[in-house]
């Protein structure tokens, strides 16, 4: 299959010549091209923070939970005084939350009322492949009927392999992946941008008895935070750099937005620099980043200095011990769960949460404001979970993915060793059981993420891993010429998965790839 409609247009944009734009040394989002919301944007810190809605399951048995979502557009209120249209999951944004068990598996029917395909991913989970959304395993519209198969932009239409749907689909998760805060979201081929724009994502959360008995802060002190950048034209309704769906089939962002598309506006829980009213006790957020594009380096600080986190888990769980951070740098498709103790805090303190890496009006994020005084009985033990050592001596193999601008063929993209995504083609064929060191590099700054299993980091740079490296990754953010290792081990699903950039538009602009997981 080609690609090659969006590497075409990226070539009609003239990206290939200019080469200006693309220094490799200026690759921040201060220095990148934001959208200018022309809406009426509200003083940060006067709307009230919300919480996505916790799902229901409609039905249970002996081993399985069933829940219900469905896609749709609907009409919300996110900055006051306008209506904008998104496209949500249940007509929510975020989507609601969907709590899973991990002694019990949960299987999600998802719906889908667009007036375009939706693809499903379980972004961390651990799942088969037919449950994993593959870009092409497209959910048409109800009542579809086919007329939408086979038209530009459809591009399951051409692939044999895609595993596709009119109106409902069930995704099926099994049980036994540990506690650990995940998400899905929208994974069409070339339209993920767009969609996760318009509101397609949602938290996805799931618990363990080892981790309940803990001790860490639950209940209305458990709180998940996706944060996403937006703008906004004079009406109200999402800004976004690219052609209609419904009229044209023309993939990915227009002009240098093939960076990344970046807003003015940063939305907590889909509410522009919201306020949160917190009591002196120990907070747990689940950090999530769920923008396209842009990267937050997010620092806590209140009158009279900083107030430290307590990082307690990654993308794939809990680490094996707390760590005490100044500050944390968070990527598309990141998520931590923090620690912040405001017992330190007298009654009318405001801890605002800003972000270094903004520029204007995304320098701030949110600002929680002490409001009640108690007495806290929650802790942070010292030993959080057991995390296997993936043995870098026991590797099988080393592979190398160069994720940089390039050509392929007659025009240029986004691309992983030189190539654009092709759902035919299996970049790599990892065995399931062994493990596989993985040296990642990059030209700009990118967010990698692969799908089936977590990995571990062993180096960046020739050098230690990070800090916040810790634990079970399953995106991993390297900023522009930089360089790492992982060590790798999938399991349990044969099958195809990809890896790819998690800035949705380079992703779009085809830097992905598949690889194919092969049973012993």
């Amino acid at each position: 299959m080609s690609r090659r409609t969006l590497l075409r247009a990226a070539a009609a944009l003239g990206v290939a010549g200019a080469a200006g734009a693309w220094q490799l040394s200026a690759d921040s989002p201060a220095n990148r091209l934001h959208l200018t919301s022309a809406a009426r944007l509200p003083e940060p810190f006067t709307v009230p923070l919300p919480l996505p809605p916790v799902l229901a399951p409609v039905s249970r048995d002996a081993t399985t939970d069933y829940y219900r979502i469905t896609a749709r557009p609907a009409d919300v209120t996110v900055l006051p005084g306008y209506s904008t249209r998104i496209w949500g999951y249940n007509g929510v944004f975020p989507g609601p939350t969907v709590v899973s068990d991990r002694s019990r598996r949960t299987v999600v029917t998802h719906r889908n009322e667009l007036p375009v395909p939706m693809v499903v991913h379980l972004h961390g989970g651990h799942v088969p492949e037919d449950s994993d959304g593959y870009p092409t395993d497209l959910l048409y519209p109800v009542g579809d009927s086919g007329q939408m198969i086979g038209m530009p932009g459809m591009a399951a239409h051409s692939d044999p392999l895609a595993h596709t749907a009119i109106g409902e689909r069930d995704y099926s998760y099994p049980a036994g992946q540990p506690a650990a805060t995940l998400w899905y979201h929208d994974h069409r081929m070339d339209y993920t941008g767009p969609a996760v724009w318009r509101g397609l994502a949602g938290f996805h959360l799931v618990t363990d008895e080892h981790e309940s008995r803990l001790g860490l802060p639950t209940g209305d002190r458990d709180l998940p935070l996706l944060l996403a950048d937006r703008a906004f034209d004079a009406q109200g309704a999402f800004s976004y750099p690219a052609p209609e769906p419904m009229r044209s089939p023309q993939p990915g962002a227009t002009g240098r937005f093939e960076r990344g598309v970046l807003g003015d506006v940063v939305l907590v829980n889909g509410a522009p620099w919201p306020l949160h009213r917190v009591a002196t006790a120990r907070y747990r957020l689940r950090l999530l980043n769920g923008s396209n594009a842009r990267v937050y380096r997010l620092r806590f600080d209140r009158a009279g200095g900083a107030v430290p986190l307590v990082q307690i888990g990654s993308d794939g769980g809990l680490l094996t011990g707390p760590e005490e951070l100044a500050e944390l740098t968070i990527a598309p498709g990141e998520r931590y769960d923090v620690v912040v103790d405001f017992s330190g805090c007298a009654v009318g303190d405001r801890i605002t949460v800003h972000n270094d890496l903004g520029a204007g009006t995304t320098t701030r994020v949110m600002c929680f404001e002490v409001t009640d005084r108690v007495t806290d009985t929650s802790t942070v033990p010292d030993r959080l979970a057991a995390v296997e050592t993936l043995d870098r001596s026991a590797a099988v193999t080393t592979r190398r993915f160069a994720f940089r601008r390039g050509t392929d063929g007659a025009a240029s993209g986004w691309l992983i060793n030189g190539r654009a995504y092709d759902p035919g083609t299996p970049i790599a064929r990892p065995a399931l059981g062994q493990v596989e060191i993985w040296q990642l590099w990059t030209d700009l700054d990118h967010p990698i993420h692969l799908h089936l299993n977590q990995f571990q980091v062993l180096s960046r740079n020739g050098g230690a891993p990070a800090r916040t490296d810790r634990g079970w990754k399953d995106t991993l953010y390297l900023t522009a010429t930089g360089t790492a290792e992982i060590a790798v081990r999938f399991t349990d699903y044969a099958g195809r998965f990809v890896l790819h950039c998690h800035n949705l538009e380079h992703e779009d602009m085809a830097m992905m790839a598949t690889f194919t997981t092969l049973a012993g």
